[in-house]
């Protein structure tokens, strides 16, 4: 099975970060490790060269943080990315967030960072991992438009069901995180969503399915163990469809 988004680049992770990575190595097969910063990009590109094989990388830029970033480390985090791009196997984290950002002139600033990555990925052919909190229709409307994209990957999907079905049906994927264990919203969308079009994640640190414990990749077993469940089919099968899913996406 894969973590095909996580963040052990972050902070939370600094006194233990081999240990987190050890138990990873003991349940999966490989992780996505997400760039969502112009600092998070060049951490995760550390975790490629410490953990070659296992760790695979996407480089991007939050949209939350797009919202505010100074232009200038905008533009030099996209310059790191295509001068790192080969190392990469998707554009993203990017996309939009309008739940945190309410503001119109934030929304403008992801929008327009959104756009720059949409045709990154269009040049250099590689999928695009998305946040589109709170804005999941937006961000498929525009994605729509750029048919060369390789694939989308719609990242903790949680919008609505008529949306995911759109989603599915334009070829796209979209990925849960370990927010399935204990969410019923999110338990009915994986019920009419087919397997060929899920993945699977964390988001850690955050989402922890387990209360009071901070997130880590060897988490994402509880993703798989709930799609089984809610899906009548056993958890080797989810492992064996999510993980092919993964791999032809990303290219892994």
């Amino acid at each position: 099975m894969m973590d095909i988004h996580c963040h052990v680049d972050f902070k939370e992770y600094n006194k233990n970060r081999e240990e987190v990575m050890k138990r990873s190595k003991e349940k999966l097969t490989g992780i996505i490790n997400s760039g969502a910063s112009l600092g998070g990009n060049r951490r995760t590109l550390k975790l490629l060269e410490e953990y070659p094989r296992f760790v695979h990388v996407s480089l991007g830029f939050h949209p939350v943080n797009a919202s505010k970033a100074d232009s200038s480390i905008i533009e030099q985090a996209f310059n790191e990315i295509e001068e790192n791009i080969d190392g990469a196997v998707a554009i993203g984290e990017s996309g939009l967030d309008f739940y945190e950002v309410t503001d119109e002139e934030g929304r403008r600033r992801q929008q327009k960072v959104f756009s720059s990555f949409i045709e990154m990925a269009v040049e250099y052919e590689l999928p695009i991992v998305l946040h589109v909190r709170n804005a999941e229709r937006q961000a498929l409307d525009i994605v729509k438009k750029h048919s060369s994209i390789p694939d989308v990957v719609f990242h903790c999907y949680g919008g609505d069901l008529e949306t995911a079905q759109k989603i599915v049906e334009e070829g796209y994927h979209l990925s849960f995180s370990t927010i399935l264990s204990f969410s019923d919203h999110h338990k009915k969308l994986v019920e009419d969503i087919p397997l060929s079009n899920i993945l699977t994640e964390t988001d850690s640190p955050y989402l922890s399915p387990f209360k009071g414990q901070r997130n880590e990749p060897a988490f994402v077993e509880e993703v798989v163990k709930t799609l089984a469940h809610v899906k009548s089919v056993s958890v080797r099968e989810v492992d064996r469809v999510t993980e092919k899913n993964a791999r032809k996406i990303f290219g892994i």
